[in-house]
């Protein structure tokens, strides 16, 4: 949950998740996504100053600001990604902290 945008290699993270997970066993992978949602994924690592961090990326000690091509990282790790709005599902106002329109993505494993 909000962890992979603090990784510096978060491809090198996912294929690790891949790799200790069982055939057909899943992960929830949530990350921060800021509107406008960019199209590619931001980094740069030479960008190391916290408050530049927090400028550039939303939080300063984000090394990232995630894309409409976070479904194709999870696909180049080795996962499969599912889109889910399983928010919206939840009866009343009892969201367990998800934004109503906030899509995870449920990485599975072949």
């Amino acid at each position: 949950n909000h962890v992979l945008e603090h990784v510096t290699d978060d491809i090198q993270a996912m294929k690790e998740i891949a790799r200790v997970l069982r055939p057909g066993g899943y992960a929830i992978l949530q990350v921060p996504f800021f509107s406008p949602v960019p199209e590619v994924t931001h980094e740069d690592p030479t960008i190391v100053d916290p408050r530049e961090r927090e400028r550039v990326f939303g939080q300063d000690d984000h090394v990232r600001l995630y894309g409409r091509d976070y479904p194709a990282r999870i696909q180049r790790a080795g996962l499969k990604p599912e889109p889910s709005q399983i928010a919206s599902t939840f009866a009343g106002g009892n969201r367990y902290g998800l934004s109503l329109g906030e899509v995870l993505y449920i990485a599975r494993k072949s």
